[in-house]
């Protein structure tokens, strides 16, 4: 049985790991992974079909913990207890939820303080005992009477006075003072490891298609001294087709890994002559597990910038968790003039117009294993751009490609954009 503190409003854990919110989805699951024999069956749970309208879970099914993440950032937005008989918990080194210890109302209240009366949601008949950052739910079911109460707050929640040994039935973790209306924070400093993490990706491009990537990349933990790592950090970098692995190294530091690609399977999709590819993986992330958002390929013979790959790490997908999600925009130049940010491959037509040929299918599979239970994905090439469309209809991965910029377009002006 596991052994957590509680920490409200920041994470849940011991003193081997914890699941901080905030917390890259990519984190979560190796610490998963790492202890894999004491944390054990673990479902993955989304929706195949609308994966942006419900949030992605990690069940720990054995210890009676959901980690919940936002659908569109995957950073973890809530931790939920919802079997209290599977796990221990304690409060600043104390427990209130043991074998040996009943998380009552009373122990409760001994445990954290003063708080609120308690909330009572009559369509779950639980009352909600709620901390600035934790909120605890209990049961009604054991009670002979429902209890009166005038419902005059909003969504038919009333102020009441929670009965003597109430027991928990499900406690939550979250950021702010609502359950409801909370959001995932940003990445704690504790997350970095000493890393740089790409905040947002936009593509640079004029009418012809794409030129290179702005990137706006955080990074904390490098400075000297304790206040100065307590510093999240941003700079704006630029890179261009056509630049060098020199350019590249300056703008965005050392790569995680180095790639040599002797082979590309949608290659057909730009040119019939087949190349090699120095397979660069940027932006770097947590030392556990080998998950970027993109890659940046090189011209074997040039060593030049040649395309660049961003990945949405949708579930659902073969390379799910190889990527972290890249929160990358692409504008789109219509008739008002602003460009349009989009996600699906029905909206990307209207606005770009219909590929004049047929989509390469894609069949991913391991050398030691053929199966895909994932299904092929289908690629179209539009401007310069290969989308890769997963069966549901969202992008798997945009990989740009393009001309280089011109010589007389100086490496300072690039940056300064």
């Amino acid at each position: 049985m596991l052994d957590l503190e509680v920490v409200p409003e920041r994470s849940l854990g011991n003193e081997l790991w914890e699941f901080a919110l905030g917390m890259p989805l990519a984190q979560a699951i190796s610490i998963l992974q790492k202890h894999c024999r004491i944390i054990k069956n673990v479902q993955v749970l989304y929706s195949e079909q609308t994966p942006l309208s419900h949030d992605l879970i990690l069940n720990l099914t054995q210890d009676g913990i959901k980690l919940l993440f936002d659908a569109c950032n995957q950073r973890l937005k809530v931790i939920e207890v919802y079997d209290m008989s599977k796990v221990k918990l304690k409060y600043c080194g104390v427990h209130f939820n043991s074998q040996a210890i009943a998380p009552t109302i009373e122990q409760i209240d001994q445990s954290f303080g003063a708080t609120h009366p308690g909330v009572y949601n009559a369509a779950e008949q639980l009352f909600h005992l709620n901390f600035r950052g934790l909120s605890f739910s209990f049961q009604l079911d054991s009670w002979s009477e429902a209890p009166k109460y005038e419902p005059n707050f909003a969504h038919g929640l009333a102020s009441l006075q929670i009965p003597h040994g109430a027991t928990v039935k499900r406690m939550y973790i979250y950021t702010g003072n609502s359950l409801q209306d909370t959001k995932a924070p940003a990445m704690p400093v504790a997350c970095f490891f000493g890393n740089v993490y790409a905040e947002s990706v936009d593509v640079l491009r004029d009418g012809a298609g794409p030129l290179g990537l702005r990137l706006r990349l955080l990074t904390a933990g490098c400075g000297l001294g304790v206040m100065a790592d307590a510093k999240v950090r941003t700079l704006e970098s630029s890179i261009y087709f056509g630049d060098s692995c020199q350019d590249v190294l300056s703008a965005l530091g050392s790569p995680h890994k180095v790639f040599y690609k002797s082979e590309d399977k949608v290659s057909s999709l730009i040119s019939s002559t087949p190349f090699t590819l120095l397979f660069v993986v940027f932006v770097c992330s947590d030392p556990c597990l080998t998950s970027t958002c993109g890659d940046i390929l090189f011209d074997a013979t040039t060593h030049l910038v040649k395309k660049f790959v961003l990945h949405t790490n949708y579930p659902g997908h073969y390379n799910f968790n190889i990527y972290h999600r890249c929160d990358f925009k692409i504008p789109l130049f219509i008739k008002t003039g602003n460009p349009v940010f989009f996600c699906q491959w029905d909206h990307i037509q209207e606005l770009l117009g219909h590929p004049m040929e047929k989509p390469v299918v894609l069949h991913r599979s391991s050398s030691a294993n053929n199966t895909n239970p994932f299904g092929s994905t289908f690629c179209f090439g539009l401007q310069r751009m290969i989308f890769e469309v997963m069966q549901n209809n969202h992008i798997a991965s945009v990989t740009l490609y393009g001309s280089p910029r011109p010589n007389s377009q100086s490496r300072g002006g690039a940056l300064s954009q």
